[in-house]
This record gives C-alpha cells, structure tokens and sequence, in this order.
C-alpha cells in the first residue's frame, strides 16, 4: 500500500527540529528521503527478524540517494542491547571507511534504534542517524525524542545520550507483519498516554480497541499519531527530562524493575510497562490519588489489550533493589509516575513499605 500524504508531526526542540512521518508505504518511496543530508555512505542497522522483511526496500529507495549503502544485522532481542553489540556498529564503520558524513538508519524496533541512535551519538562525536521504527512501541514512543542507550545488568537504559534524529518515518505498512504479541507490547505505550495527558484518547482506545488488535490500518493510523503528538508536546517543553518529560514514564518503574529481574528479554519493554501501570495505579490509589473504579477501569484495557496485569513473585526486595537505580530514583529514593486524577500525572516517592504492600497485591 502506498501512501499518497503522510501525515507530519513536528519535533521542534529549539537547537533543532525535524519531523515524524506517518502513513503507508513510506520505506520504499524515494521522496520519503529526499531532504537527508547527502553523504558517500548510509548505513541501515536492523535485526535478523527484520532484515528479511524490509532490508532490501529500504536500500533500494536509499540508492537513489546515497552512491554506498551497507546493511548490518544484529541478532535480536533486548538481551543483545549491550556493549558488545553496540561494538559491531562501530566495527563495520570503521572497517568500510566511514566519515562524519555518514548517516545511519534504524531499521527495527525500540532495541536497534535505541543502540543506532547510540551509536549515531559516539561515532566521531556525533553524526546523523535517522529512526525508521518497525514495531507499534517504537512508532509511538521510543523513536521519538531522542533517548537512545544500552542495558546494563544492573539496570535497563542507564548507559546512553540524548540524541537527536534527522528524520522518524513511521511506515504503517510495516505493523502488518507484528506478531500478536509485539502489537500488544505497542498496544502498552499507547494505553499509556491516556491516563498521563488525554483521557478522550484513553476512551478512544477503549471503544477502538478491537480494531487495533485486528490490525485495521486506519484505527493504527490514528494510534500513532495521537501518540506522537502527546509525545511531541512534552518532549518539546522538556527534552532531557529535567521534569514533565518523566511522566512518559509512567509504568515504567514498575516494569523496568521487572524486566531486570527476570533477566531482559524475558518479557518484552511493553508487557512490563502495561504490568507496571497497573502497580502504579494501584499505588496511586493507595496514596489516595484515584479511586478505585480508574484502577479497575485501567486493569480491564490493559488485559483486554493482552498484556500482563499480574507482575512474577520476585519479592518486595528485589523490586526495589532495581528501582533504586532508576533514572528517577534520587539520593537513593524510589521515585514513581503516578496519577493524580485521570489525564494528569506527578513524579514522587513513596515509603518502601507502601510499595512493597503494592506489590505483593499485584503479583501472580
């Protein structure tokens, strides 16, 4: 399918700016890429899951533009997001010959983009890269905005830069091909936006769910530009979460803390971010912040979008060893998005006791 006018969202930061691209059939349009900087070398960084699938049409479109385009596959998986992979990149760049004029393209999900990005940042001190995101996560939130980064064993993203695209195309065409599970991991971060900013959008999920998990191009269409307008805004006001921008983090304490103690890759970013708005808006009912009916009303949307709404049984303690190494976390104290009244959110602490109580009554 091709598209005959994306959609444009903007991102504008100021010191720069550069614009999200939504609709289908983007990747193999050479005008989709027509206003890059020029260079002799681009590079497309992607998986083993989607170099077979996209790969050759992106490079084909790039080879009307760029006179040397390689292609690099990483093994796939949030467990490859290290040191060790990250070097690959480098090596390949350095082996071809590569100048600051490169530019580097992230052919996958929120894993090959956060460590392209990464890459992008350290090369040479910095050239440019460009987010072609595969996955419904990556389209709504983590290409969008410049975080970009590694694992490390002792906590999710704790190595990285805020780092800017050139460029975020968001090629509908390519969810098709999501396996039910990624487009329920997606499906998380969408939810998301609702309780923090926008609860027309969070009714609009509810009534439209259905034809978001079958897949219906208009319903994605309009999924992800929602998302990235909200995602827009508050990266806009605050681009390296000195305050507003942390409220995109909702769940994410919660599910970061997950992620570390099954191991990464275990269950996917967004099965524990949809488990971890559940804990937080538990936790904010415990607080006193909402009332048990949005609890509820929440739990219900993230099952029926099928995801987790019971965390695994690591124990209080181990919860919070890895969340006191949050990016949040200050001087050692747990911090958490929470909601204080639908469509608003707040960045606080709470006493371990409290969380621990949380947690014991979410867990399977």
């Amino acid at each position: 399918m091709r598209s005959s006018q994306p959609v444009t969202v903007p991102i504008q930061l100021g010191h720069t700016n550069y614009s999200i691209l939504i609709g289908k059939g983007l990747i193999s349009e050479h005008s989709t890429w027509e206003k890059l900087p020029n260079s002799p070398l681009a590079l497309i960084v992607t998986n083993s899951t989607v170099a077979p699938l996209y790969a050759e049409n992106l490079k084909t479109a790039l080879q009307e533009k760029y006179p040397r385009v390689l292609t690099l596959s990483l093994p796939d998986g949030e467990s490859f997001k290290t040191f060790e992979t990250l070097n690959l990149i480098f090596d390949l760049l350095l082996e071809a010959g590569a100048d600051r004029k490169v530019v580097l393209f992230a052919l996958g999900g929120g894993v090959v983009g956060d460590m392209t990005g990464f890459a992008a940042a350290c090369f040479m001190r910095g050239v440019a890269f460009v987010q072609v995101p595969t996955t419904l996560l990556a389209q709504v939130d983590s290409s969008v905005g410049g975080k970009t980064g590694i694992n490390h064993p002792l906590g999710k993203n704790m190595i990285g830069a805020f780092y800017q695209p050139q460029l975020v195309v968001c090629d509908l065409n390519v969810l098709q091909t999501l396996p039910s599970r990624e487009l329920s991991a997606g499906l998380a971060e969408i939810i998301k936006y609702g309780p923090i900013a926008d609860m027309n959008f969070l009714k609009w999920i509810e009534d439209n769910l259905d034809a978001l998990m079958s897949k219906d191009v208009s319903a994605l269409a309009y999924a992800v530009q929602r998302s990235c307008q909200i995602k827009a805004g508050v990266v806009s006001t605050d681009e390296k979460e000195g305050g507003l921008r942390a409220i995109l983090n909702f769940g994410h304490t919660f599910g970061h803390a997950i992620e570390a103690g099954l191991g990464f890759g275990v269950w996917l970013h967004g099965e524990a971010v949809g488990c971890g708005m559940v804990m937080a808006a538990h936790l904010s009912c415990s607080l006193g912040l909402v009332d048990e009916i949005f609890v509820n009303r929440l739990t219900a949307l993230i099952a029926r979008a099928g995801l987790p709404v019971k965390g695994p049984r690591l124990g209080g303690e181990v919860y919070l060893e890895h969340m006191r190494v949050d990016k949040k976390a200050q001087a050692g104290e747990v911090r958490f998005v929470l909601i204080n009244g639908p469509g608003q959110a707040l960045v606080m602490g709470a006493q371990d006791e409290l969380v621990c109580e949380v947690i014991e009554k979410c867990c399977a």
